[in-house]
């Protein structure tokens, strides 16, 4: 049985040219988004967060079912704990500890221009870290069996909206993904449904805070579009 239908929200009533304004505008802002390896130790209102993640949650998704959760992290010894477990994954990752890095040669290659390792003091000097969770069952009631569908492709939308929301707060963020990720799942009490697929670094950039010049290249619009 078809449920009751609402009328679609009302948009602005725009011109043209007005539209090509809002989106000039919108990308003008997020242009100026760079990942930050760190952190200020200022802190951040839980508000900010907590809207950030509000529109996270209007992401489009599958069959409406909202298959995520965010885990929020503002606790100084929670914060230690991820981080002493994300840098012993990153160790392995990088080969720090003198064995054979896990990551390939041509991995390590790519990251060499950013100029990542196995340290992550961030983890420790943000005021928020955010744990975002695929939940592959449970639907819109969180039963914990109804199935998900379109699950990463509905969180990473949901991520990104929640990237851009913290941006237009004035924040500075870093998506951190170390490999694997199931400590997470431990450290934030998330059941097994769930999959950690990265953590959100959110807070103000340290004063010290540099972006690599690799990471400024941006691919011009010629060849990341197509026109058919």
């Amino acid at each position: 049985m078809l449920e009751k239908h609402h009328p679609f929200p009302a948009l602005p009533a725009l011109s043209d040219e007005e539209r090509v304004e809002r989106a000039r505008a919108a990308y003008e802002r997020l242009r100026t988004r760079h990942s930050c390896r760190a952190f200020s130790e200022h802190d951040v209102p839980r508000e900010v967060i907590e809207y950030a993640i509000r529109a996270a949650g209007t992401a489009p998704n599958g069959a409406n079912h909202q298959p995520w959760h965010f885990a929020v992290i503002r606790s100084p010894d929670k914060k230690r704990a991820v981080r002493e477990a994300a840098e012993a994954e990153e160790t392995r990752f990088y080969g720090a500890d003198g064995d054979k890095p896990k990551a390939s040669e041509e991995w390590l290659g790519a990251l060499a221009p950013i100029g990542t390792d196995e340290n992550k003091p961030f983890l420790e000097t943000a005021p928020w870290l955010i744990v975002c969770f695929a939940q592959r069952t449970g639907g819109i009631e969180e039963d914990g069996q109804t199935q998900n569908y379109y699950v990463n492709e509905s969180v990473g939308i949901a991520c990104g909206m929640l990237i851009s929301t913290l941006h237009e707060a004035g924040l500075a963020t870093l998506t951190h993904t170390p490999s694997p990720m199931g400590f997470l799942r431990d450290l934030c009490g998330r059941p097994k449904n769930e999959k950690p697929l990265m953590i959100v670094v959110a807070g103000l950039p340290a004063d010290d805070a540099t972006v690599p010049e690799h990471a400024v290249r941006k691919k011009p619009l010629e060849q990341i579009a197509s026109w058919l």
